[in-house]
């Protein structure tokens, strides 16, 4: 598309979609001397916060809607996450011949460091972070951007120039990859979610595939060995292109792994080879809870190693690392009660494994944005765990048909009276966890609001 920033000057792009990456490229594209517009279906007032952002910058605004007559006098068009690539005006563009693509796509056609892309449903950030960790305890400069960090944009405009730039993609930002071309791809698991916006978990799993699409002899892709639909994908003649490393908890698969490169968790142990010789980690001081918190320790150190870390900064890191924010966070402990904040876990798949963390004795929180997920994988577990079971929000009556009889169900009006109730469910030695299983936007902005309110509600407490 442009092979240098220079290249954008003069040019006509829209940007569609003005939230955090809207104003991140519409800033970039300002300063490289691009004439941009920029087009949201909200209008003006639904979007005071941004588009005082953008105002006096000299960027025209096409709000309210999103005008036919606007799409057909660009350049290019350039979408942001948030914005779903099937709307028919995209079409209509497309029929036109006008070019669209997407904030990462974009991007990344300027990025000329190694890029190590991170994906999957769940456990991602924690990737990125950890890898980042291990990199920057090793001396190496690093830069993590997308999906739940600074958008990838900001790369192209800050001061820093990394040894290796870490980029989390979510499978919206993976539906117009055409050259995106990473030198690692780790995906971590595979699980249905985002029914809301694809038309079946086919179309998901397809924007996730594609970022294999590039996959070449170069290409080291770091892959989840005991999550099948992972494994699955990894039979595609284009991923089997470039060399896979491959982690495990299963220590069954040590041998074949070890022979070929990648991480197996034995005991108290992560076993990696990325090169001739195996190296040792002692997991026995990782402080985060769940075993899915060791796939992503693996994922990390191999990603880690790829781009030089050393194994005594690994170690430490290892040692020290306390987990992220709303990922089954421990918040405190009242009246021998703990609670937990997985206000991240936004679908079936992270609930079962924020629950696989602990033996019984669970109140559990859930609902939120309904978005067509089925809850039923999670009537085992809940029958074996959960006391009660408080349900809020607006998927609250699906999660009810679907595993209330489970567990003792409370359907509840608001998110803090459904914190109050489960506190009073609540026993010595219990755990009240939230983990919602469902987006937070029916009640608040985003999982980062919804997991803070949980905590100041819960530090209130005596």
């Amino acid at each position: 598309m442009f092979q240098n920033l220079s290249e954008l000057k003069d040019k006509k792009i829209l940007v569609v979609g003005l939230g955090k990456t809207g104003v991140s490229l519409t800033k970039l594209l300002v300063e490289q001397g691009a004439q941009v517009t920029i087009s949201d279906h909200k209008s003006k007032p639904e979007l005071s916060g941004t588009v005082e952002q953008v105002e006096g910058l000299g960027v025209k605004l096409d709000l309210g809607g999103h005008s036919p007559k606007t799409f057909l006098i660009q350049d290019l068009i350039i979408l942001s996450p948030g914005v779903p690539s099937n709307l028919k005006i995209f079409d209509y563009a497309t029929a036109h011949g006008i070019k669209i693509t997407n904030e990462a796509e974009f991007v990344s056609q300027f990025i000329k460091e190694p890029v190590v892309a991170v994906t999957g449903t769940n456990g991602k950030t924690s990737v990125a972070r950890l890898a980042e960790a291990f990199l920057k305890e090793s001396g190496i400069e690093v830069w993590v951007g997308g999906n739940n960090f600074q958008p990838l944009t900001e790369y192209l405009r800050s001061e820093v120039k990394a040894k290796v730039v870490i980029a989390e993609m979510s499978s919206y930002m993976l539906e117009k990859v055409d050259t995106f071309n990473p030198v690692n791809i780790v995906f971590s698991n595979l699980a249905e979610n985002h029914l809301d916006r694809y038309k079946s978990m086919e179309d998901y799993i397809n924007a996730k595939r594609k970022i294999f699409k590039n996959t070449n002899q170069a290409t080291t892709s770091i892959l989840n060995a005991d999550d099948n639909a992972v494994v699955e994908l990894a039979r595609d003649p284009i991923v089997q292109k470039g060399r896979i490393f491959y982690f495990s908890r299963k220590t069954s698969l040590e041998p074949q792994i070890m022979n070929i490169g990648g991480a197996v968790n034995v005991g108290d142990e992560i076993r990696v080879r990325t090169g001739p010789e195996i190296e040792y980690y002692s997991s026995k001081n990782i402080k985060m809870l769940g075993k899915h918190s060791i796939e992503n320790m693996m994922a990390a150190i191999l990603v880690a190693r790829e781009h030089g870390a050393n194994h005594d900064a690994i170690q430490k890191v290892m040692d020290t690392f306390s987990g992220l924010p709303h990922r089954l966070e421990y918040i405190r402990k009242v009246g021998g009660v703990r609670f937990y904040n997985d206000s991240k876990a936004t679908n079936v798949h992270a609930v079962l494994r924020a629950l696989d963390a602990f033996n019984e004795n669970v109140i559990l929180i859930m609902g939120g944005k309904d978005t067509n997920l089925s809850f039923e994988a999670l009537k085992g577990p809940v029958k074996r765990k959960v006391k009660s079971l408080i349900l809020v929000g607006e998927a609250k009556e699906r999660v009810n048909r679907d595993i209330g009889d489970f567990s003792e169900t409370f359907l509840i009006g608001t998110f803090e009276e459904a914190v109050l109730i489960a506190y009073q469910k609540s026993r010595i030695n219990d755990v009240v966890l939230l983990s919602p299983g469902c987006p937070s936007t029916d009640m608040f902005d985003n999982f980062e609001e919804r997991g803070d309110y949980f905590r100041e509600i819960i530090n209130k407490f005596r």
